[in-house]
């Protein structure tokens, strides 16, 4: 077995991507004390929300309200999505944000039109207009995130060949423009990767940018995500996307009812129980998930938040 990385980062999505598909809106005041919650569990990277059009989602409507109300810290790096530049030009407006020059594209044609309404091509056409808008706020692009990278409802498997060229033309279209490709997050928007599939993905990215840093947002709709997680850190990945308590999922992936992001506190278990340093107290992070739960007023399906840590259980021991 290949040897696990002694650390690694764990970026807190509950508030945006988790909270983004409940029925039930949380006022500001509970997601200060969520995200408070969060904080306090040695959580030090949240996406706290999204500046979209709060039409479409509406759960998302006082990010800046949030955002302006959270304590500032040093120590913790508050994050965000945009789909477009005056979401761009919002969260930058705001002065809370790591305003990471982030691009994205998605894997699956059908997805990404029911998603953004744009195709893979149009999407891939605009990017210059991405690089300029970074720029104009000083922010320089190095960074891609690939949707549905493992898999897609409506399209089926997404071959990793696929992605890897697909990684490749946003990458010229970068350098054309005078940016490097330094960072990549692959999401597995809609809960179709294995471990097997997880590993060669990356194994491919691996050999085409060795030099390069990988993010993996899981997605455990299928029960998958902790074990392709554990796939990915034989392979040397030490970034990950996760949500407390399994919270959420994409409101526009069709998947009605099934588990959404891995689970904070569970991913943070297996981590530690492998020897590997998260930074986070799991005692605390069970208790955030106990507090999401009850603030979206359904059962949330965590693992470690109903069964408890074993740290009680070695101390009887």
């Amino acid at each position: 077995m290949s040897d696990l990385p002694s650390t690694a980062v764990i970026q807190e999505v509950g508030p945006r991507d988790g909270l983004q598909i409940e029925p039930k809106i949380l006022t500001v005041e509970e997601k200060l004390r969520l995200i408070g919650a969060m904080i306090g569990s040695g959580l030090r990277e949240i996406e706290v929300g999204s500046f979209v059009n709060p039409k479409a989602v509406p759960q998302m409507a006082e990010t800046e309200a949030v955002l302006a109300a959270l304590p500032d810290s040093g120590r913790v790096r508050y994050r965000a999505l945009w789909l477009n530049v005056k979401g761009l030009q919002r969260a930058a407006a705001s002065g809370r944000v790591a305003m990471d020059g982030k691009l994205t594209i998605t894997a699956s044609e059908t997805f990404i039109r029911r998603n953004t309404n744009r195709s893979i091509d149009d999407t891939i056409a605009e990017m210059p207009e991405w690089i300029a808008a970074y720029r104009a706020i000083g922010v320089e692009p190095s960074a891609l995130g690939v949707m549905a990278a493992f898999g897609c409802n409506f399209e089926g498997d997404v071959p990793p060949e696929n992605v890897v060229g697909l990684i490749r033309r946003v990458e010229q279209v970068m350098a054309g423009h005078g940016c490097s490709l330094r960072h990549l997050r692959l999401a597995d928007t809609m809960g179709w990767a294995n471990a097997r599939q997880t590993q060669r993905l990356v194994g491919m990215v691996r050999e085409a940018w060795p030099d390069i840093g990988i993010r993996l947002h899981l997605h455990d709709t299928r029960g998958q995500a902790v074990t392709n997680a554990f796939a990915a850190m034989q392979l040397g990945v030490r970034e990950f996307d996760a949500a407390t308590g399994g919270l959420g999922g994409c409101p526009f992936a069709g998947n009605k009812g099934a588990a959404g992001n891995v689970c904070t506190e569970d991913l943070a278990f297996m981590m530690h129980e492998c020897g590997v340093d998260t930074g986070i107290d799991l005692e605390a992070a069970t208790e955030t998930a106990r507090l999401a739960e009850s603030l979206v007023g359904h059962p949330l399906p965590g693992k470690v938040m109903k069964a408890g840590t074993l740290a009680q259980y070695r101390k009887r021991g």
